[in-house]
């Protein structure tokens, strides 16, 4: 006879993974915050800039954030290890969390 699914422990792995993976990146998002040097505006400051980033439509500015966050990223790699693959897979799905905080400040 085939054992039963136990579903209790199984919803309670993938939450316990879900946790984890909203963890990493509150901390990920962290770590762009002080590596920009966006840790030193004010929360007020931070947040009304995320706020303009997130209302922005204009692909242009998009595409002009993504291509800066991309340059920190790989201007980062450099300094730091000669590893760009690890580095430049950050900057494709991070590009877009990392510069325009400052290029938003800049624009509002």
């Amino acid at each position: 006879m085939r054992k039963p699914k136990d579903y209790d422990a199984e919803l309670k792995a993938l939450e316990d993974k879900a946790r984890e993976l909203k963890t990493r990146k509150v901390q990920q998002l962290g770590e762009l915050v002080i590596a920009t040097g966006a840790d030193a505006l004010s929360a007020d400051e931070l947040v009304g800039a995320l706020i303009v980033l997130a209302e922005t439509t204009d692909a242009g500015k998009r595409e002009a954030w993504a291509k800066r966050g991309a340059a920190f990223f790989q201007g980062r790699a450099r300094r730091s290890s000669p590893t760009p693959d690890r580095d430049a897979g950050g900057a494709a799905s991070q590009s877009g969390s990392a510069q325009p905080a400052s290029g938003a400040t800049g624009a509002a």
